[in-house]
């Protein structure tokens, strides 16, 4: 395995190594302005929100690796302490990119991006009318994490007014993942899109307790074709079948069974294409009929 010490890479490096490992990222495209009106826009992906109440989002436009200089949108929010998160999705990927260019102070960002801005109700900063979601932010605080090139600067804001588009929104008024066709940083110039089959859904554990992947028999665990998020699909669930029902289910899967020799390898293949369906407790009937008396 690769040993990297921050201390013996130059800050392009460490740059790019974290980038590559720490994603995908959401991007912040941040509205701002400054003292005099000007008007700002620029995207950054280290960015995540990290309380609901309050509702927070940080984000961190960090200083130059170059040079060490800070971003218009840190010296802006030094001014006036608001900002609109903008959310990117896959129409508003090219300009957010665009907008990324290091234009000279004062520029308007919009403009070169080809972007409307809209008039915010709670900030001075213009919201970007074609994100889907915009977050209209107080700036709570400022944390600079160092004065050298490549240090970041956390921009702790406290969401004021949320603004959602209806085109992605679902019956219940909730955002539809595939609708909104979110869009997130890789390293280097990747992106990933969040939507098709990059889109996939794990039930959260929050009122059960799963019996862990210490609790599966050992033939199970030690299998060599069922994968970690194999076992970890088996681990989260509350209880085993019982005698009963695995007796039921054995006669579905008689045909595996007509082997001995191959018998595990067919019944683990099995139990692996129910788990890639989702039919979790399906998959434990399978794999417990090898430990079944006939």
């Amino acid at each position: 395995m690769l040993r990297l010490n921050p201390k013996e890479l130059k800050i392009a490096q460490m740059h790019s190594y974290l980038l590559s490992a720490v994603a995908p990222r959401p991007i912040a495209f941040a509205s701002t302005i400054d003292k005099d009106g000007n008007p700002n826009l620029s995207p950054f992906s280290f960015f995540n929100i990290f309380s609901a109440n309050p509702p927070i989002a940080i984000f961190s436009p960090a200083r130059s690796g170059r040079t060490g200089a800070t971003k218009h949108t840190y010296d802006n929010i030094k001014e006036v302490p608001e900002v609109v998160i903008n959310i990117v999705n896959y129409n508003l990927v090219q300009q957010a990119s665009l907008s990324s260019i290091e234009y000279p102070k004062g520029v308007n960002e919009f403009v070169k991006a080809g972007l409307t801005p809209l008039q915010s109700e709670m900030v001075k900063p213009f919201r970007v009318k074609e994100s889907p979601v915009q977050l209209e932010c107080k700036v709570k605080q400022v944390i600079e994490l160092g004065a050298e090139g490549g240090a970041g600067n956390l921009i702790i804001c406290e969401v004021v007014l949320m603004h959602v588009a209806s085109e992605v929104l679902d019956a219940n008024n909730a955002i539809d993942v595939n609708k909104i066709d979110l869009v997130a940083r890789m390293g280097g110039n990747y992106y990933c899109r969040a939507s098709g089959n990059a889109v996939f859904e794990i039930a959260k554990p929050l009122s059960t307790i799963g019996i862990g992947v210490d609790a599966i028999p050992l033939s199970i665990r030690n299998s060599k074709i069922l994968t970690g998020n194999n076992l970890g699909q088996l681990g989260n669930t509350e209880k085993l079948p019982t005698a009963e029902e695995i007796s039921e289910y054995k006669k579905n899967i008689l045909h595996l069974l007509d082997n001995k020799i191959e018998m595990e390898q067919k019944i683990h293949q099995h139990a692996k294409q129910l788990l890639a369906d989702n039919k979790v407790f399906d998959a434990w009937k399978t794999l417990l009929s090898l430990q079944l008396k006939s």
